[in-house]
């Protein structure tokens, strides 16, 4: 990437930024109407129920509301924010009391507030500095040395306002993800994750099911039932033209290795045998290989995880270096695997342009309902204009006692 392109995508990143800045202070109000229409529809439901269906209404909206912020902030941090709620908002005096007994309920209220308040600052902040600068601008009346000295504290808006709008909506991202994101370690979310994962684990296995199904009855089925074809016209053969049954046997026997050689290629897509021999640090090294954009490998590993965990990092690595192939116009990447003792780890990082978002392809989808499958995690930053750094993350323990221990340019 040349410096004018590193340079545009900074400016057009500081840009969208700034376009999120301003969003958040628009919605500000929004945020407070939302809030003031819960308020008064629990003041409203004593007196006959009236209030039951503002109060229905207003959580409605205030949940929506919550969910796009969810996903803006999600985005932000590179990361899935969880959603649960115990109860769906209805005007019935029983599905009211479930909301209110929720705790993310009262934990979106705050977040209106907070998001109020938030919003006024900005707008506050961006009033005050159009309220000394302008009114500068307009008595300067061309003259060269007042420019001059009007100049510096315009240098100086503009340097602060280029560090900090890129930190203020990391802030408020933050801020999003502490009372919108569900609480770490909470039962709900665990029996959200746990729900997640075996759907994820479910269709996965539905869909490499199917995957093996259509090779075999395109590749190896087909190739087996031509077999059988050319071997009962060679058996024809042989009573009248034995050249002829010869050359078939010839062609059966050419068909019956090309349906060996599939067969052999869809095991290796099931559990690679370069698993079996070397191991995860030789399965990365071999993934690393196939990536058309240089790849410096670095594994340490005191052991050897059980074959299934090896088997879906292969394969999400293997994933993810083929999206920095296709995507990133990289010129290098780094890939290094560890374990802490608990947790193994993945790092596939590039120098690439960036921007990369799992809402907008399948395949950082399709990692994480690999590592979903045995409660692994997907952990991404990717900020338009680069790096991207891309970790996976698998809880397990090395149950062989080999030592894995490499570090190669692929």
């Amino acid at each position: 990437m040349t410096g004018m392109e590193r340079v545009r995508d900074e400016v057009l990143a500081w840009l969208r930024s700034a376009a999120r800045l301003l969003a958040a202070a628009a919605t500000s109000m929004v945020a407070l109407v939302l809030l003031l229409a819960f308020g008064i529809g629990l003041v409203l439901v004593p007196v006959f129920g009236l209030g039951l269906p503002v109060v229905a209404g207003a959580l409605g909206a205030i949940r929506m509301f919550a969910d796009r912020h969810r996903l803006e902030a999600g985005s932000i941090r590179g990361t899935v924010l969880g959603r649960v709620y115990v109860s769906e908002p209805a005007a019935h005096p029983r599905a009211l009391l479930a909301c209110l007994r929720d705790p993310q309920t009262w934990r979106d209220a705050v977040w209106l507030a907070v998001h109020f308040l938030f919003g006024q600052a900005v707008i506050w902040a961006v009033g005050a500095m159009l309220v000394e600068v302008v009114p500068a601008i307009l008595v300067s009346g061309g003259d060269v040395i007042t420019n001059i000295v009007l100049a510096v504290p315009l240098l100086l808006v503009a340097a602060i306002l280029w560090w900090s709008v890129p930190w203020l909506v990391r802030g408020f991202a933050v801020l999003a993800r502490a009372f919108l994101g569900t609480p770490p370690g909470s039962a709900a979310l665990r029996i959200a994750e746990l729900t997640e994962s075996r759907a994820a684990t479910v269709d996965a296995q539905a869909s490499e099911l199917r995957r093996i199904e259509r090779d075999l009855h395109d590749g190896a089925q087909a190739r087996l039932a031509a077999v059988g074809m050319t071997l009962g016209l060679a058996s024809q053969a042989l009573r009248t033209d034995t050249r002829r049954a010869g050359e078939l046997l010839e062609e059966a026997r050419a068909d019956a290795g090309r349906a060996l050689a599939e067969l052999r290629d869809l095991v290796r897509g099931i559990h690679p045998p370069v698993l079996a021999d070397r191991g995860l640090a030789g399965g990365l090294e071999a993934a690393a290989l196939l990536c058309p954009v240089p790849v410096h490998v670095h594994v340490e590993l005191s052991g050897r995880p059980e074959a299934p965990v090896e088997s879906a990092l292969y394969f999400a690595t293997a994933e993810a270096l083929a999206n920095v192939g296709r995507h990133s116009g990289a010129t290098t990447v780094r890939l290094r695997a560890s374990h802490d003792g608990r947790v193994l780890r993945v790092l596939v990082a590039d120098d690439g342009h960036g921007g990369a978002d799992p809402r907008r392809g399948t395949g950082l989808r399709g990692i994480e309902r690999r590592l979903s499958a045995f409660d692994g995690a997907l952990h991404l930053s990717s900020p338009p204009g680069g790096p991207t750094e891309l970790t996976m993350e698998l809880p397990c323990a090395l149950s062989l006692p080999r030592t894995t221990s490499s570090s190669a340019t692929a």
